[in-house]
């Protein structure tokens, strides 16, 4: 992954990592809205966003977004009630969603609510598909697509060793659950669209981490068993934020 395309910031912490991650949003917001009056935005699971979305919902100073002209998707959702605690909608809800103005008919979550994660994925599919005004098998390009990193290497809902990482003609797929919890189902956008974002941003902390992030960055890792490393943009770019306990196995390098 060592590209010309790819960033690296290592943070003293999470809080640090949470407020530049807010301002990447900002400022990337900022400038699609004055290019083209509109920003698309993937939201990431997972704890570690977390903060960062209560920031940005505060919306202080740099963190601030016109929210009238965003448009927010899920890179990947549990296939849960969205008033479940698992949901990464609930998560979203709670922290941004429900504190932003933001309107219900600028998010585009996942209908968990159909018979199967097959079926929600295929509705994800075709919404995706509607809103930029694309043909069933055409790729969208997002704008920024947030992004975490599992302890097996598994970014969104692509799991090491799972089918949906061979699904290149459907904009999401589903998954059965990985090895790492909650147990359930997941659907989730798929490789070919992480890859045609102009934006993806990676947000990662922990020692946990170390070890995968540090086989994910060296360049030489196996996309199936660590799908993280197949995040390569042709013609965008990738950058990842991380914290000092996620960095430790490192190579000493000036942040880029």
């Amino acid at each position: 992954m060592a590209t010309s395309n790819y960033g690296l910031k290592v943070c003293a912490g999470p809080e640090e990592l949470a407020a530049k991650s807010a301002l990447a949003i900002a400022r990337t917001a900022a400038e699609c809205i004055r290019h083209r009056g509109t920003f698309t935005l993937v939201l990431a699971g997972g704890s570690t966003p977390r903060r960062t979305y209560e920031l940005l919902a505060q919306g202080e100073g740099e963190h601030s977004i016109d929210w009238s002209r965003v448009f927010l998707f899920f890179g990947d959702e549990r296939f849960v009630p969205h008033d479940d605690p698992r949901s990464n909608y609930k998560l979203a809800h709670d922290t941004l969603l429900s504190v932003a103005p933001i309107v219900s008919e600028q998010v585009l979550a996942v209908d968990t609510s159909l018979s199967t994660p097959a079926a929600s994925a295929d509705d994800y599919s075709d919404r995706v598909a509607r809103f930029f005004a694309q043909p069933r098998g055409t790729l969208p390009a997002f704008d920024m697509i947030l992004l975490g990193l599992g302890d097996d290497g598994h970014t969104a809902s692509l799991f090491p060793q799972a089918d949906a990482l061979k699904v290149h003609d459907q904009i999401a797929t589903w998954s059965p659950p990985g090895v790492l919890p909650p147990p359930v189902d997941r659907i989730t956008l798929t490789m070919p669209v992480l890859n045609a974002a102009h934006q993806v941003l990676f947000l990662v902390a922990g020692a946990s981490k170390a070890g995968v992030l540090a086989e994910v960055l060296s360049g030489n890792a196996n996309v199936a068993e660590h799908p993280a490393a197949g995040v390569r943009p042709k013609a965008g770019r990738v950058s990842w934020l991380v914290d000092q306990a996620a960095a430790s196995q490192l190579p000493s390098e000036p942040n880029g």
